[in-house]
Protein backbone atom coordinates (compact mmCIF):
# COMPACT_ATOMS: atom_id res chain seq x y z
CA UNK A 1 0.00 0.00 0.00
CA UNK A 2 2.83 2.40 0.79
CA UNK A 3 4.33 1.85 -2.66
CA UNK A 4 1.06 2.27 -4.55
CA UNK A 5 -0.24 5.37 -2.68
CA UNK A 6 2.48 6.97 -0.55
CA UNK A 7 0.40 10.06 0.18
CA UNK A 8 -2.49 7.96 1.48
CA UNK A 9 -0.12 5.92 3.65
CA UNK A 10 1.40 9.10 5.11
CA UNK A 11 -2.09 10.45 5.88
CA UNK A 12 -2.99 7.15 7.54
CA UNK A 13 0.12 7.30 9.74
CA UNK A 14 -0.58 10.94 10.63
CA UNK A 15 -4.19 10.08 11.54
CA UNK A 16 -2.97 7.20 13.71
CA UNK A 17 -0.50 9.47 15.49
CA UNK A 18 -3.15 12.13 15.99
CA UNK A 19 -5.59 9.60 17.45
CA UNK A 20 -2.93 8.27 19.84
CA UNK A 21 -2.06 11.83 20.89
CA UNK A 22 -5.74 12.68 21.47
CA UNK A 23 -6.23 9.51 23.49
CA UNK A 24 -3.17 10.26 25.61
CA UNK A 25 -4.28 13.82 26.22
CA UNK A 26 -7.76 12.63 27.22
CA UNK A 27 -6.25 10.17 29.70
CA UNK A 28 -4.03 12.95 31.07
CA UNK A 29 -6.96 15.34 31.43
CA UNK A 30 -9.05 12.66 33.13
CA UNK A 31 -6.22 12.00 35.61
CA UNK A 32 -5.85 15.73 36.31
CA UNK A 33 -9.61 16.09 36.78
CA UNK A 34 -9.69 13.24 39.28
CA UNK A 35 -6.69 14.75 41.11
CA UNK A 36 -8.31 18.21 41.27
CA UNK A 37 -11.61 16.74 42.47
CA UNK A 38 -9.77 14.85 45.21
CA UNK A 39 -7.94 18.01 46.30
CA UNK A 40 -11.19 19.99 46.30
CA UNK A 41 -12.95 17.30 48.35
CA UNK A 42 -10.08 17.24 50.87
CA UNK A 43 -10.14 21.04 51.18
CA UNK A 44 -13.92 21.03 51.57
CA UNK A 45 -13.71 18.46 54.38
CA UNK A 46 -11.07 20.61 56.11
CA UNK A 47 -13.37 23.62 55.79
CA UNK A 48 -16.27 21.68 57.26
CA UNK A 49 -14.17 20.44 60.17
CA UNK A 50 -12.92 23.97 60.90
CA UNK A 51 -16.52 25.23 60.86
CA UNK A 52 -17.51 22.47 63.30
CA UNK A 53 -14.59 23.38 65.57
CA UNK A 54 -15.54 27.06 65.41
CA UNK A 55 -19.11 26.18 66.34
CA UNK A 56 -17.89 24.08 69.28
CA UNK A 57 -15.68 26.95 70.41
CA UNK A 58 -18.61 29.36 70.31
CA UNK A 59 -20.73 26.90 72.29
CA UNK A 60 -17.97 26.48 74.88
CA UNK A 61 -17.54 30.23 75.23
CA UNK A 62 -21.27 30.75 75.63
CA UNK A 63 -21.51 27.98 78.25
CA UNK A 64 -18.61 29.46 80.20
CA UNK A 65 -20.16 32.89 79.90
CA UNK A 66 -23.51 31.60 81.19
CA UNK A 67 -21.78 29.86 84.08
CA UNK A 68 -19.87 32.98 85.10
CA UNK A 69 -22.94 35.19 84.70
CA UNK A 70 -24.93 32.85 86.94
CA UNK A 71 -22.14 32.66 89.51
CA UNK A 72 -21.55 36.41 89.68
CA UNK A 73 -23.44 38.43 92.24
CA UNK A 74 -23.74 41.35 89.89
CA UNK A 75 -24.12 39.95 86.38
CA UNK A 76 -24.70 43.43 84.91
CA UNK A 77 -21.01 44.27 85.37
CA UNK A 78 -19.81 41.41 83.17
CA UNK A 79 -19.49 42.06 79.45
CA UNK A 80 -20.51 39.24 77.08
CA UNK A 81 -17.65 38.08 74.88
CA UNK A 82 -17.61 37.40 71.19
CA UNK A 83 -15.26 35.64 68.81
CA UNK A 84 -13.95 39.00 67.56
CA UNK A 85 -12.70 39.84 71.06
CA UNK A 86 -10.70 36.61 71.47
CA UNK A 87 -6.95 36.90 71.00
CA UNK A 88 -4.80 33.97 69.90
CA UNK A 89 -1.37 33.91 71.53
CA UNK A 90 0.96 31.24 70.16
CA UNK A 91 2.90 29.20 72.68
CA UNK A 92 6.62 29.94 72.86
CA UNK A 93 8.82 27.35 71.25
CA UNK A 94 11.73 25.90 73.20
CA UNK A 95 13.27 24.16 70.20
CA UNK A 96 15.86 26.80 69.32
CA UNK A 97 17.13 27.43 72.85
CA UNK A 98 20.54 26.28 73.97
CA UNK A 99 21.32 25.55 77.65
CA UNK A 100 22.86 29.04 78.00
CA UNK A 101 19.56 30.61 76.93
CA UNK A 102 17.43 28.59 79.35
CA UNK A 103 16.08 30.37 82.42
CA UNK A 104 17.77 29.76 85.75
CA UNK A 105 15.29 27.06 86.77
CA UNK A 106 15.86 25.28 83.46
CA UNK A 107 19.61 25.29 84.12
CA UNK A 108 19.02 23.82 87.58
CA UNK A 109 16.87 21.05 86.09
CA UNK A 110 19.55 20.34 83.47
CA UNK A 111 22.15 20.14 86.23
CA UNK A 112 19.93 17.81 88.24
CA UNK A 113 19.59 15.53 85.24
CA UNK A 114 23.38 15.34 84.94
CA UNK A 115 23.66 14.55 88.67
CA UNK A 116 20.94 11.91 88.51
CA UNK A 117 22.79 10.05 85.80
CA UNK A 118 25.82 9.58 88.08
CA UNK A 119 25.96 6.60 90.37
CA UNK A 120 24.94 7.39 93.94
CA UNK A 121 26.65 5.39 96.65
CA UNK A 122 24.40 3.82 99.29
CA UNK A 123 23.92 5.98 102.38
CA UNK A 124 24.03 9.29 100.59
Amino acid sequence: MARQAPVLAALHKAADGLLIACGGSMIGLAALTIHWQTQWTRSYHQLESSQVLEHRLQESVSQLERHHLAAARRPGQLIPTSIRQLVYVPSPSDQGKTPAQLPLLGQVNATMLDVSQRTVRPGY
